[in-house]
């Protein structure tokens, strides 16, 4: 009889595999082969669905008789021949992809392995005799990978300590309920307690443990432990039960409060893409952004995020910074304009060059600051912990003390103990320990979301004391954007002559005065001359040899043209009271011109300055380099307190150590360049514009992201009620120890209440401090 054919899905024989590429495919076919009656089975193609197509002889086998073949060999295979695909957390470079393909894929029973870095997964297949999965996520975690959980697995690794609370107040509720309702006897409801004592209790007995052994230290953790302990002795086992769901509960709380407030900002490292699209000769090619090098030209669809700080090559958009600058608003960008790594680009498609490596983004080292600013500890912060440290012990000994003592003097054995562990409740520290770092954490968070950088929380703590607030003008004050605005020949050179040979001075400088001069001379399409043996003297300008004569461009001074005719000096005059800066041109030390540069205050400079009065700044003083009449005019238009003009980069630093040494903290706000040492030198220094320069980032404790001056009054009054905040939670945690001390000594309060009142106040210091990420920039204007 001729042979029949019959087509089976292969979609539904194995379902979980990739079937244009898998192995199992070709196992299946093998495998049917080998029987009696089946004499071919193959892919059938072209097909709009993969079909497996078996040649039977109608004669030994019915074609129902071949289908049950074909479904207990690709079952078979399914259950020896297992495809996983696992998700991998921890890999952070493309490299990581190539140790664990290399390591597992040595593994006995691996056949095939694939790691997808930018997806941060992995698909392995691997024959289930000879390997288990268990093995396969053992050797991944022992490499330095972490496999998130999922389900129920999940959800308790993620709240481990609010799960345990809750099964304890479960458990202390199901006892007291059988006491309270059906009459349980104590013994009965014991069972119920002693569980809600092992929920309740095993965080603290393990966290007492490590204290003790390996920090050597006590905390308000063994405590609450002892006095759980000792409420279960005299019998109170649900007083104990309830101190330790309370406890437990409260902890639970705090943790999950302050990871609030850590993933606030660390998130941020999250934001940037894992690859990039990087033209090369050959085309579009996509690659990890570690792989990306300065210079490689990165293209950026609509709207995706950007992978690298770089700088426009082509088109236009309107990118998103908000996640670096906090500017919510998108910022129009063409070619020659910034654009940072974690940025959402708008509708237009863009190409950047990069600027920076992956690794060195200001993404990248924001996220970095931030983390280091979570690990160090405010003043605020080192007070509580001195007072911890030694007040724990001392707690412990009264306890002592008033368990041995009264005894002896005739007092009731059982009542000295009950009011020992009541003590040790009501003298717990726990709120005063949690009232600062929570403060202070969720502030810096706080501020990092609106785009101001704070690299310690003391930082923040020190601007809300500031009582004056000292500011550079260009770039800070002013746009920093300067612009040529006429030429003063003084010989018989013509205007253009000496802006030329200005340019041609400073033309490699990086100053804004001299990118304004350079412009200027492009501008009117002249030629600028070569400069040789180009020479920076520090605070006063620049000089260089042009066609055999050496000249200079800088700093102005008066008694250069001291004899000079009454009607330009007259005008020179007119031009500094205007506010506007002149720069001199000398040739063979000979001034033959001088430029007018202007520089317009920022728009919102101004409402900024009345904001910080109203925030009771007491003095708002400017330092500038630039001449005192130029400087006096701006000070008026910005009713600022004192003026320091004319000042070199250390005069700068002079002025700073006058106004710390009358006894004031300082705030210093710059551009984090010239205004380092200042910025060092200060209480706190404040640098502008940090996304668009690391020496901001490395310069200033903290650091505005972006060019809003209203960042500056968000970050003093945040900081301002950071302070209230933290001496709020002082005064909750020692007013509510002080009154139970006095409650408890008098024997008016039992344990149960000092339980309820010393977790109250534990839970309030804490939700006073969430109140820090919900200030918002209006309550600062």
């Amino acid at each position: 009889m001729k042979e029949q054919k019959l087509s089976l899905d292969l979609a539904l024989l194995l379902p979980e595999i990739d079937l244009e590429q898998d192995d199992c495919v070709k196992r299946l076919q093998n495998a049917l082969q080998e029987y009696d009656g089946i004499h071919r089975a193959h892919i059938e193609e072209p097909k709009a669905v993969d079909e497996l197509c078996l040649h039977y002889d109608p004669s030994v086998l019915s074609p129902q008789q071949a289908q049950k073949l074909a479904k207990q060999s690709s079952a078979k295979i399914a259950r020896q021949y297992l495809h996983l695909t696992i998700p991998i957390e921890g890999m952070d470079c493309s490299d990581c992809a190539l140790v664990l393909e290399h390591s597992l894929g040595r593994m006995t029973g691996v056949l095939n392995i694939s790691v997808d870095y930018p997806d941060q997964h992995m698909t392995i297949e691997f024959d289930s005799r000879r390997l288990g999965k268990g093995a396969i996520e053992e050797r991944i975690r022992r490499l330095g990978y972490a496999i998130p959980l999922s389900g129920l697995r999940r959800i308790i690794s993620k709240y481990p300590y609010l799960l345990l609370s809750l099964s304890s107040g479960i458990f202390l509720l199901l006892g007291w309920s059988a006491q309270k309702f059906f009459g349980a006897s104590l013994a009965t409801a014991g069972g119920f307690y002693a569980l809600a004592y092992v929920f309740g209790g095993l965080p603290l007995a393990r966290s007492s443990f490590r204290q003790i052994t390996r920090e050597r230290r006590f905390d308000t953790d063994q405590l609450m432990l002892a006095a759980a302990l000792g409420a279960g002795w005299l019998g109170q086992f649900a007083e104990g039960a309830l101190l330790l769901f309370l406890f437990g509960l409260g902890h639970a709380l705090e943790h999950h409060a302050l990871d609030r407030a850590k993933n606030a900002i660390l998130g941020l490292r999250d934001l940037a893409p894992k690859t990039a699209i990087i033209r090369t000769p050959s085309g579009d090619t996509i690659v990890p952004v570690e792989k990306i090098q300065i210079n490689d030209v990165v293209r950026v669809p609509p709207n995706a995020r950007i992978s690298v700080d770089g700088r426009v090559k082509a088109g236009s958009s309107a990118v998103d910074q908000s996640a670096i600058t906090g500017e919510y608003l998108p910022q129009d960008i063409a070619v020659g304009d910034p654009v940072f790594a974690g940025s959402v680009n708008g509708e237009g498609s863009i190409e950047i060059i990069a600027t920076r490596l992956a690794k060195d983004s200001t993404l990248a080292k924001v996220a970095q600051l931030v983390q280091e600013a979570q690990t160090q500890k405010s003043p605020s912060e080192q007070f509580s912990d001195s007072i911890i440290r030694y007040f724990v012990p001392g707690v412990l000994l009264i306890a002592i003390f008033v368990i041995l003592v009264p005894p002896l003097l005739g007092a009731a054995f059982r009542d000295s103990f009950l009011m020992a562990m009541t003590l040790l409740v009501v003298a717990s520290p726990c709120a005063l320990a949690l009232g600062t770092p929570s403060a202070v954490l969720t502030s810096v968070a706080r501020a990092g979301r609106a785009g101001v950088l704070v690299k310690a929380g003391a930082h923040l703590e020190t601007l809300g004391a500031v009582n004056v607030i000292a500011f550079d003008k260009t770039g800070t004050l002013t746009i920093g954007k300067p612009a040529v605005d006429r030429i003063l020949p003084l010989t018989d050179m013509k205007a253009d002559e000496v802006l030329a040979l200005a340019a041609g001075v400073e033309a490699h400088s990086g100053h804004p005065i001299a990118h304004a001069i350079v412009e200027a001379a492009k501008v009117e399409a002249l030629h600028i001359p070569e400069a040789h043996d180009m020479r920076a003297i520090i605070g006063f300008g620049v000089e260089a040899t042009i066609a055999g004569r050496r000249v200079f461009v800088g700093k102005h001074d008066h008694s250069d043209h001291a004899s000079a005719p009454q009607d330009l000096l007259s005008k020179i005059e007119k031009i500094e009271s205007s506010g506007k800066t002149l720069v001199a041109v000398k040739e063979d030390f000979q001034l033959i011109g001088l430029i007018s540069i202007r520089d317009q205050l920022r728009d919102n400079a101004l409402s900024m300055i009345r904001i910080l009065n109203k925030l009771d700044v007491d003095e708002l003083v400017m330092l500038t380099g630039d001449n005192s009449l130029a400087a006096q005019r701006i000070a008026q238009q910005l009713e600022l307190d004192q003026v320091h003009s004319g000042l070199l980069p250390e005069e700068k630093l002079d002025v700073i150590a006058q106004l710390l040494a009358s006894e004031k903290l300082v705030a210093m706000v710059g551009d984090g360049v010239n205004d380092a040492p200042a910025l060092a030198t200060a209480s706190v220094g404040i640098a502008m514009g940090g996304a668009k320069t690391q020496v901001a980032l490395e310069t200033a404790d903290i650091v505005l992201m972006s060019d809003d001056l209203s960042q500056l009054p968000f970050a003093v009054g945040l900081g301002r009620m950071l302070r209230r905040v933290i001496r709020q939670n002082l005064v909750i945690s020692l007013a509510v120890i002080a009154g139970l001390l006095t409650l408890t000594l008098m024997n008016l309060a039992g344990i149960a209440l000092a339980i309820l009142l010393h977790e109250g106040s534990t839970l309030l210091v804490l939700l006073n401090s969430l109140r820090l990420l919900r200030y918002d920039k209006a309550r600062s204007t």
